[in-house]
């Protein structure tokens, strides 16, 4: 039997803390080795008790949720997945925090929300989250500094995608690609509402393409970026305008990016570039089929980068990568293949 995950659970609210800590132990999955009331008390109790993962607030008295993080990762590395509140204000510091390494995050429940059976989502994400590779907060590349590629660009379309350790490694993609990248991009990363507008005002503050949540109705363009908002699937219709819609979940996620891949593989010269980043599950897997049938290209991140090795895994597993490169090298392979003329490349 496999041993329960040992958590330490850091939250300002007496209430959380014991309602929390009761319905993740009566999973049976998971341990909860210590329980703390602020930061300063969690790094004490981190080094004495050296858990699997640990649950972090944004909000708290004393040392708050970022500075705990920002510690944390230099004084014990350890997987960590945010709670953080609806709020616009808990997304954005919930956003940041991502960039500074947290593993995941999990929006703050409710008892009414425990009592409908949240509390196995969250003990998935707290076991995948405990396996996870830790990967380095990087350091933010300002708008515009990118050199420009010089040279024309190919007729293509670009879609990611991307879960858990998303949001890093959409930001370093999209940051690293060059000021005049000439082709339309399309990025879903799993996300509930707030936090893909938040996800996305970051991003286009950082990097050298306009990014965007997507709206019903607005258009692919070169050089923007179109991220599918929380809550939806993204599909495009014939004159490549977004259509948003509110269809059962796939692979228990909405948006997801089969769907988006799909509709993207229906349009009329797309050529499309496929790329498959760190993420648990299996979304994208009949996606990249689709892309790959209708003449694209599948670039997957490899195993040495992923936070969480699932969703490129599985594209790989069904030989569907074209490419298998790390985090860092898929800026420069999908520059590559954008200018590239005349559809798919790659394939033997």
């Amino acid at each position: 039997m496999t041993r329960p995950t040992r958590v330490l659970l850091v939250d300002d609210s007496a209430t959380i803390r014991v309602t929390l800590r009761r319905a993740l132990e009566a999973t049976g999955r998971v341990e909860v080795v210590g329980v703390a009331e602020d930061g300063i008390h969690a790094l004490q109790m981190l080094h004495a008790l050296h858990p699997d993962v640990v649950t972090l607030d944004v909000e708290m008295p004393r040392l708050g949720g970022l500075e705990t993080l920002q510690r944390l990762m230099v004084e014990r590395p350890t997987p960590v997945v945010m709670l953080s509140s609806h709020t616009t204000e808990g997304a954005d510091t919930t956003i940041q925090a991502l960039e500074l390494g947290a593993v995941d995050f999990i929006e703050k429940p409710s008892f009414a929300d425990l009592r409908a059976g949240a509390a196995g989502l969250i003990v998935e994400k707290l076991r995948a989250a405990s396996r996870a590779r830790l990967a380095p907060a990087r350091g933010i590349r300002p708008r515009g500094t990118t050199a420009p590629a010089l040279g024309g660009w190919a007729e293509r379309v670009v879609v990611i995608g991307a879960s858990t350790g998303g949001p890093q490694a959409v930001r370093e993609v999209l940051t690293n690609l060059p000021v005049d990248f000439g082709l339309p991009v399309v990025v879903v990363q799993h996300m509930p509402p707030t936090f893909t507008r938040s996800l996305a005002d970051r991003l286009n503050a950082l990097g050298p393409l306009h990014v965007h949540e997507a709206e019903a109705g607005m258009p692919m363009q070169p050089g923007h970026v179109l991220l599918a908002p929380g809550g939806f699937h993204m599909a495009f219709d014939p004159r490549r305008s977004v259509v948003l819609t509110e269809a059962p979940p796939e692979h228990g996620v909405r948006p997801a990016v089969n769907v988006t891949m799909e509709s993207i593989a229906l349009l009329p010269d797309a050529n499309p570039i496929g790329v498959i980043l760190t993420g648990m599950g299996r979304d994208g897997v009949r996606g990249c089929a689709l892309l790959r049938a209708a003449g694209g290209t599948i670039i997957t991140e490899a195993q040495s980068s992923c936070v969480v090795y699932g969703m490129p895994r599985a594209v790989a597993d069904a030989g569907l990568s074209d490419e298998v490169v790390p985090l860092d090298e898929v800026a420069h392979s999908i520059v590559r293949h954008a200018r590239i003329a005349g559809g798919r490349s790659g394939h033997g």
